[in-house]
């Protein structure tokens, strides 16, 4: 294996679990912020990136690597499918919860959710630049040098991306928040999320790897944003008690079934595509 890489993806690990609590620490000392929008909370999002780019700097990696481009060329589904994966999943969980009386949606005004959703596309899109910068133009195009299995490939990047959001859930999230969610204590509420984060990052991996580029799972990030959080958090609809871990659509087992079917799917067309390619 390259130690080189090895030795960056290491040194990028433990910035990005240390990140949360040393944004945690300056929250600890700076107590008269506004809620909800810190400087730790700006250190916790900005520092993985900022480490990355100065692995890439100083170890003179290729930029290339990251996935900038947009690729536009044959990927014109991908980033249409970025778009809808949310959406429908999301309309499938609202029927099946609706069906077994598990989802109540008379709060739901689509006309003022609309809104609510068109508005934060854009803060979104900038802030899932910064996260899918790391995710998947950094971490994922490192490991993939080491030609490591993909299910390894999924299983690291999913519990990095799991453990790196752990001060948020324990601290940054309010509780209110989190209790719209999944009322749960925030230990549990943090096994949950990590394990849907795991599960999550097969599609996310597989959309990066079959475009070679990062701006799809941008989107697909930013619509997830815009769309399930403020849709369970706001509370546009309501989940019997007891029946959030099954259709919540954050978070529910079913949910992330589904999420998980549509990433495995994009794997099987990316190794059938390429074993074509190989063929021809």
């Amino acid at each position: 294996m390259d130690k080189k890489t090895i030795q960056n993806i290491v040194i990028f690990v433990l910035v990005v679990i240390f990140s949360g609590w040393i944004g945690v620490l300056v929250d600890s000392v700076l107590t008269d912020q506004p809620k909800g929008d810190t400087l730790g909370m700006g250190i916790w999002l900005v520092l993985p990136m900022l480490t990355a780019f100065a692995i890439i700097i100083f170890s003179k990696g290729s930029w290339k690597d990251v996935g900038f481009k947009l690729n536009l060329k044959g990927n014109m589904k991908w980033y249409l499918t970025s778009v809808l994966i949310f959406p429908v999943v999301t309309a499938i969980i609202l029927v099946i919860g609706a069906t077994t009386k598990w989802i109540e949606l008379s709060a739901l005004n689509l006309k003022v959710f609309v809104g609510v959703f068109l508005g934060t596309l854009i803060i979104n899109f900038i802030k899932n630049i910064f996260e899918e910068t790391v995710w998947r133009g950094f971490l994922t195009s490192q490991l993939i040098k080491l030609n490591l299995k993909d299910w390894k490939l999924y299983l690291i990047v999913g519990s990095v991306w799991g453990i790196w959001h752990v001060p948020y859930y324990l601290f940054f999230l309010s509780g209110t928040d989190m209790q719209a969610v999944l009322p749960v204590n925030r230990s549990i509420f943090v096994v949950v999320a990590v394990i849907t984060m795991i599960c999550w990052s097969v599609m996310y991996t597989e959309l990066y790897r079959v475009t070679k580029s990062i701006w799809p799972c941008v989107i697909l990030h930013m619509v997830e944003d815009s769309l399930i959080n403020p849709l369970v958090i706001s509370g546009y609809i309501s989940i019997a008690a007891g029946k959030e871990i099954f259709v919540s659509p954050i978070s529910g087992i079913i949910t992330t079934i589904l999420y998980l079917a549509v990433g495995l799917g994009i794997r099987a067309y990316r190794r059938q595509y390429n074993s074509e390619t190989i063929i021809r």
